[in-house]
């Protein structure tokens, strides 16, 4: 049961698609103060689990840290970050008391969960114009289905996007591309996608093609097509400021832009340079950028990923004019570290400034809405708009979309990755931990950079972490300039990426039909152990280990020079090896704890008691693949009820559903 209770006068933020009449009772489970702002307090019992919050740093337990709901450019993001990309309000309490809640509110929430004080979650926010929606249910899972029918069904992408994709910060020519496509190729290591990062336009300007570098862009498309391989280009939330830019000036003739307090179009350095923000919050603005993408899907362009849409502002025009007025204060030739401090405060200043984000406005029914107060709606609103045009551009098919920024309700619409991480082994584990919380708002398609976007990337963690990524519906390697190169094929021994990334194709049918399952019944893709085994606490306090579907387990490596690690099994189980060569090797196990070896080339997975899944026969491409001859591994006897459609269709009424026995 779903009940929603409102403070002051919320923004509509569209989280919520069902009409839910507001409660005149007090809100469960929380005690309210509006003093300053508007905080709920709850006590939390010695063993609860706090779930929840989608992209956050820390724990599967929430519990122990400060959280700041708020979209936020933090490109070398740790341990201690309080603010990613994106912003997902949903926390779910298991323990002594079980129940899940939903704070819609569009701009910087804090969620301090037993860090000021270890037995008090405390949720705040600077304004008390609030709506809090109670879940109440008598396990995680039924409280989780029932917040997802509240919000809408989950995006669901083409079949082919479920295939490994490669991408760099950048692929600088049409050649770099056709030496990627040519060289996975050759080492037969198997490939659905290419992006095109920011270098594939002209000085960075949305919808268009340098004619140097990519010239023969449509040719491109047809050759890499003829190979299996789709590209997928970047587009930036920025619009270079530059006369005889057709998008500029229409946009600007029609008023398109985010504009300041005067209502003048509000300028900030992004990539290009000087841009304008298009005001998504407005409807026929989005609308008109989203039909832009006409562009590219008109070259047979099939998929985009939307970028820089916090949005992220390197600098302002006010902001420089602030800089060199600070900087002028600063007594000339002082070499002092408390000047050199001064000095670097000021340059660290000018990017994501909040004094920036204060001076933007948006128009909203007819009003002046300052951006600060909707913020974390800009990227979910960018990419619900391009969502919506796409539908009408390429109205028969599926288009993959994925998102930096987000917030719930953008799940409808696309996808997220998990944004700019870094080559670091706790970089892998830290995606682990989001997965289940990213589903739980709704956000199926998922993934991380795999082999980390910052830093030089070892043989070794971009192995470990294919072994998790072959799980993730979204499977992306990208990496950031000026980085060593991390294709699979620029390794020794490429052989071993061929085998990890062949066993992602075998296992599509089953994952494919998982995520279908997921959309059409508000469920999980990736689950905690505890939500299936509460009464267990090993299984509850289990932070690294995942369901992956109703039938399989994984435990992923996630350490450096691991032999392999300890893994619990929660029930008696079916473990699976690949081994060099493609082959798989099966062992039973009992419950409890073991330790699994699992060399470097090696995944290991686990089928559950009385389960079996699909496999089908790895191809180059999904689009090569035979998705009717299957084979089914697991527990005799057990039957499997497949889902699959053809892939493509935007019709999702034509899933065909079919049981399968062992």
């Amino acid at each position: 049961m779903v009940k929603k209770y409102t403070f002051g006068t919320p923004f509509n933020t569209g989280a919520i698609v069902e009409d839910i009449k507001a409660e005149s009772t007090p809100v469960p489970y929380f005690e309210i103060n509006t003093d300053e702002g508007i905080s709920f307090s709850c006590k939390l019992a010695d063993k609860d689990i706090v779930y929840g919050l989608g992209e956050a740093t820390r724990g599967i337990n929430k519990r122990g840290y400060v959280y700041n709901s708020y979209c936020s450019d933090d490109f070398c993001h740790m341990e201690t970050t309080k603010s990613l990309y994106g912003a997902h309000n949903f926390i779910l309490v298991e323990g002594k008391k079980t129940f899940g809640a939903f704070f819609d509110y569009p701009t910087r929430l804090t969620f301090d969960i037993g860090f000021t004080k270890a037995d008090t979650m405390r949720i705040y926010c600077d304004k008390a114009d609030i709506d809090v929606y109670i879940i109440e249910g008598s396990a995680p899972l039924e409280i989780v289905k029932e917040f997802r029918k509240v919000i809408g069904k989950s995006y669901v992408p083409p079949r082919w996007a479920m295939g490994y994709m490669q991408s760099r910060w950048s692929y600088y020519t049409a050649d770099a591309v056709r030496e990627v496509a040519k060289n996975y190729r050759k080492e037969s290591i198997p490939l659905d996608a290419i992006f095109l990062d920011i270098d594939y336009m002209d000085e960075y300007k949305d919808f268009t093609v340098s004619d140097e570098r990519f010239g023969d862009l449509p040719q491109l498309i047809d050759e890499m097509k003829a190979e299996g391989i789709r590209l997928v280009p970047i587009i930036d939330a920025g619009v270079k400021i530059e006369k005889g830019y057709d998008i500029y000036e229409e946009g600007l003739e029609k008023g398109y832009f985010c504009v300041d307090k005067d209502g003048k179009p509000f300028s900030a350095g992004v990539w290009p340079g000087l841009t304008h923000f298009p005001d998504f919050l407005n409807e026929e603005a989005g609308l008109w950028f989203g039909l832009k993408y006409k562009a590219l899907t008109d070259l047979g362009i099939e998929g985009f990923w939307n970028d820089m849409n916090e949005p992220a502002i390197f600098y302002s025009e006010k902001g420089i004019e602030r800089f060199y007025e600070k900087l002028a204060e600063i007594t000339n030739g002082d070499k002092s570290v408390d000047n050199y401090n001064k000095i670097k405060d000021i340059v660290n200043g000018l990017q994501n400034s909040q004094e920036d984000y204060n001076s933007i406005y948006h128009k909203v029914n007819g009003k002046l809405v300052k951006h600060n107060d909707i913020h974390n709606m800009y990227g979910y609103k960018m990419t619900e708009c391009t969502a919506k045009a796409l539908e009408k551009l390429r109205p028969e098919e599926r288009t993959l979309l994925f998102s930096r920024a987000s917030y719930v309700g953008m799940h409808r619409s696309a996808g997220i990755w998990t944004g700019d991480n870094f080559s670091w082994w706790s970089h892998i584990l830290l995606e682990l931990k989001q997965l289940p919380a990213l589903n739980m708002c709704g956000f199926l398609y998922v993934g991380a950079d795999l082999g980390g976007f910052g830093c030089d990337a070892s043989r070794d963690l971009v192995l470990r972490w294919l072994g998790l990524g072959i799980f993730t519906p979204l499977m992306r390697n990208h990496a950031a300039l000026c980085t060593r190169d991390q294709e699979c094929y620029q390794f020794e021994n490429p052989e071993d990426f061929k085998n990890i990334i062949e066993l992602r194709y075998r296992l599509l049918p089953y994952l494919y039909s998982e995520f279908l399952k997921c959309a059409e019944n508000d469920e999980m893709f990736f689950k905690p152990l505890g939500f299936e085994y509460k009464d267990d606490e090993v299984a509850r306090s289990c932070e690294d280990q995942l369901f992956v579907g109703n039938e399989l387990m994984i435990a992923p490596v996630y350490t450096q020079n691991a032999l392999g690690r300890y893994v619990y099994l929660p029930e008696d189980m079916r473990a699976v090896r690949l081994k060099k060569g493609g082959e798989l090797q099966f062992e039973d196990m009992p419950k409890g704890h073991h330790f699994v070896e699992i060399p470097l080339h090696e995944v290991v997975f686990f089928i559950r008691k009385d389960k079996c899944i699909p496999l089908a026969k790895s191809a180059l491409s999904t689009d090569a693949m035979d998705f009717d001859t299957l084979r089914l591994i697991g527990f005799e006897g057990a039957k499997y009820e497949l889902y699959t459609d053809d892939g493509i269709s935007s019709d999702l009424n034509k899933i065909e559903k079919k049981i399968w026995e062992n």
